[in-house]
């Protein structure tokens, strides 16, 4: 079974530039605009060109305008205006765009409504664990294709009735390059926080909101310093959970063992100063953040919740626990700090999974065959109509031979940052 090659797919893609409308819902500095932003980094300029459609001006803008892209602003709220789908419409008419690229269900929505009004394919990635009710009815409405990241992703949303030849896996991706294991720096983030290089670092890196389950993490350390007093914590990250998070380690008398780090641009050497990483998620797919971290030679200890069972090997590369369960996290990370022979050979196991299957290269090329897949060789129609039950029949999954070359990905500036993932 070939997740990743539907076999309604299978067109030799164009030798001509194809270029993308990203339609973006949010931007924030978070896994889903790291995703992006590596994508548009990485792919070949004399294969795909970019216009990027956010709701409003950011870092991250800024960032895609470094890359080259055109980026446009336009609210996206749950109810796009009309003016909105206008300009939208108007600049896939105008522009020459070959196909729209959605991530976030108010950005599914808009593109699937302009792609309708202008006969474009839409490729939408659901960047969660699980389809939302809005990314389903779009998607049947629309015709939409759906991209999933993870196995979990692409089983539940056949259990929904999504037609297999509407739907397909393409993993995230790491730099292991970038991300590697190297020596702590002098003047890092312990010595931000006045901690000595020898004083045990437990950390957790990714937004600060409830799906990651960072007061889970909290607790854990609340549990980790009565059984050793020596460890100290950290939480890389930023947002709308920091000032109950800070009252939370205030009332368990955590201020000298747990440190906020905000938002980092040097994600890779804070890797390098962690003992190990947590992630207590309490829903995920495929987290940036923990691949990175196991690229970097790190044990992980991770609630088992969307895609993370496929990326950590229980007892091998880290431990798995259940989603919430803070005892269990503590007791697991404090073990690991003690036995520090078990965890230098899990973080080497951790960064061999990295390389062998998480390389950001692979994920890259995986996606570019799919865009080429969807756009229709110039001179046919675009206008794509979709008989009714079509996006919800049911269809064998079938592997497919593609019989063109694989797109080459190029190597631009690294990209490091991703501490809200």
């Amino acid at each position: 079974m070939n997740l990743s090659s539907p076999s309604s797919l299978n067109t030799p893609p164009s030798t001509e530039r194809i270029h993308v409308l990203q339609v973006i819902g949010n931007a924030i500095v978070g896994g889903m605009e790291t995703w992006v932003e590596r994508l548009i980094a990485r792919l070949p300029s004399e294969r795909f060109a970019f216009t990027a459609l956010c709701p409003f001006e950011s870092p991250f803008t800024d960032r895609l305008r470094a890359l080259d892209t055109e980026v446009l602003i336009a609210p996206m709220p749950d109810d796009p205006p009309w003016s909105t789908i206008q300009m939208a419409t108007a600049l896939v008419n105008s522009g020459g765009i070959d196909l729209l690229h959605a991530h976030l269900p108010k950005a599914h929505l808009l593109a699937g409504l302009v792609g309708s009004l202008t006969g474009k394919p839409v490729l939408a990635t659901v960047h969660g664990r699980q389809l939302t009710t809005l990314d389903l009815e779009v998607h049947r409405a629309a015709g939409s294709h759906l991209s999933v990241v993870c196995k979990q992703s692409y089983f539940h949303a056949l259990g929904l009735g999504v037609n297999a030849g509407y739907l397909s896996c393409e993993t995230n991706g790491v730099d292991t390059d970038v991300f590697q294991p190297r020596p702590a720096g002098a003047a890092g983030l312990r010595a931000s926080f006045g901690l000595m290089p020898d004083t045990p670092l437990v950390g957790y890196v990714g937004r600060l909101s409830h799906e990651k389950g960072p007061e889970v993490f909290i607790r854990a350390a609340m549990l980790l310093r009565s059984r050793l007093p020596q460890a100290h914590a950290v939480l890389v990250g930023e947002g709308p959970m920091e000032g109950e998070l800070r009252e939370l380690v205030q009332r368990f008398g955590l201020e000298e063992h747990v440190h906020f780090a905000g938002m980092r641009q040097d994600m890779p050497a804070v890797y390098n100063e962690l003992d190990l990483l947590v992630s207590s998620s309490h829903s995920e797919a495929m987290p940036l953040a923990m691949m990175e971290a196991m690229a970097s030679g790190l044990a992980v200890v991770a609630t088992r919740v969307g895609g993370v069972p496929d990326i950590v090997e229980h007892g091998q590369s880290g431990w798995l626990v259940a989603p919430g369960d803070f005892e269990d996290i503590a007791g697991r990370s404090a073990w690991l700090i003690e036995d520090g022979t078990t965890r230098r050979r899990m973080g080497e196991r951790a960064r061999q999974r990295a390389v062998e299957r998480l390389e950001l290269d692979d994920s890259v090329a995986r996606v570019a065959q799919l865009l080429s897949r969807l756009v229709r060789p110039r001179g046919e129609s675009q206008r794509r109509v979709v008989p009714v039950g079509a996006a919800t029949a049911r269809a064998p999954v079938v592997s497919v031979v593609n019989h063109a070359e694989p797109a080459p990905v190029r190597r631009r500036t690294s990209l490091p940052r991703s501490g809200t993932q």
